[in-house]
């Protein structure tokens, strides 16, 4: 077994956190599991692996995530969602990887599904973000969302062979409702930052957006899911506008 700690922040996922803790069997002896209140079923189903669950407060995407690595027992974290499985490629190459380097932070790549589409292009296509590194050098930072990793100047960028297998949307109503509330999120983050907006840049950011991942970044390719990205990606980017306009006024 590798020397890190899994941390993985969750409420209600029942449908999807067995997957996600059977991908790691045999990786590490600590993963954590910090639940925010679920009142389905995911606990129960968590109990059934080797985990350690702890109960903590929703403060918002980075200052939660911060908060959950306190319980780890290593220093090196790997930091996954609840809907996100390891394949077997990325644990071989995380069971044989020296972590002796404090300053290095690993990239790895995603495959991002739609229901059971595994989406090649558009904006989820290429997919990749850094999940592994030392917390004694790297932190989240404190936004309620779009949270993102506080990287200190000189450290070493590496990459891991294999993929998180993101399953992030079971179906369109889904998506529908996950987006609405990212986009509510947003705006409310953007307005407390003091941004402004027009309208005009509500309808050119949301026409741009589905130009851009549609057809420069060949979402079409995937079909007609690929369609539905690019449209949900737009409507996302013009309710996050519309909602800042509104909450200016």
């Amino acid at each position: 077994m590798q020397h890190l700690s899994v941390i993985i922040v969750c409420k209600n996922e029942a449908d999807i956190i067995g997957k996600t803790l059977e991908s790691l069997y045999g990786l590490t002896d600590d993963i954590i599991l910090y639940d925010n209140g679920s009142t389905d079923n995911t606990l129960e189903i968590a109990g059934r692996f080797n985990v350690a669950i702890h109960q903590g407060l929703w403060e918002g995407y980075g200052k939660t995530k911060q908060t959950s690595m306190t319980f780890a027992k290593y220093d090196w974290i790997l930091s996954l969602d609840a809907d996100e499985a390891i394949d077997d490629e990325l644990k071989q190459s995380l069971l044989t990887l020296k972590l002796t380097d404090e300053k290095a932070v690993y990239v790895i790549k995603f495959k991002n599904f739609l229901g059971n589409k595994y989406l090649k292009y558009g904006e989820w296509g290429g997919d990749k973000h850094i999940r592994l590194f030392n917390r004694k050098t790297v932190s989240w930072n404190n936004e309620p969302v779009h949270e993102k990793l506080v990287i200190p100047v000189g450290s070493v960028i590496n990459r891991l062979s294999g993929y998180i297998l993101h399953r992030t949307i079971k179906d369109v109503e889904d998506y529908a409702t996950k987006t609405i509330n990212y986009a509510m999120l947003s705006a409310e983050k953007y307005h407390k930052q003091g941004k402004r907006v027009s309208l005009l840049k509500c309808w050119i950011a949301s026409g741009f957006a589905f130009f851009k991942y549609y057809i420069l970044k060949a979402g079409f390719l995937d079909g007609y899911y690929g369609y539905i990205c690019a449209k949900m990606t737009a409507h996302y980017t013009f309710l996050k506008y519309i909602r800042l306009k509104e909450l200016e006024q």
